[in-house]
């Protein structure tokens, strides 16, 4: 299972710690990922992703999942999120 957050694409990243002499030693930065469970409303069903801490913070401010993936930018999403967003906007085009 890749270390990538479903929603907005955010992966791990290197670098240095950088000590107080200047010296640096080489890290990894791994983003906060959980496993939720989200409703959608306009599908009527839950989907269970796995996402950044951030992104699940993203989902609520914007007003639940259906509002965020009509929004989100389809390079950042996964291939399961991405078949989600169509869903959606098949159901909603129906309608």
């Amino acid at each position: 299972m890749a270390r990538r957050c479903e929603l907005t694409g955010k992966a791990t990243q290197s670098g240095h710690l950088v000590s107080h002499s200047n010296r640096k030693t080489k890290t990894v930065f791994r983003p906060n990922l959980v496993n939720v469970t989200l409703q959608s409303d306009a599908l009527g069903r839950s989907v269970r992703l796995r996402i950044s801490a951030n992104a699940l913070r993203s989902v609520e401010h914007r007003g639940g999942l259906d509002a965020f993936l009509l929004k989100a930018a389809a390079d950042d999403l996964s291939v399961g999120a991405l078949g989600l967003k169509r869903d959606l906007e098949k159901k909603l085009a129906a309608n």
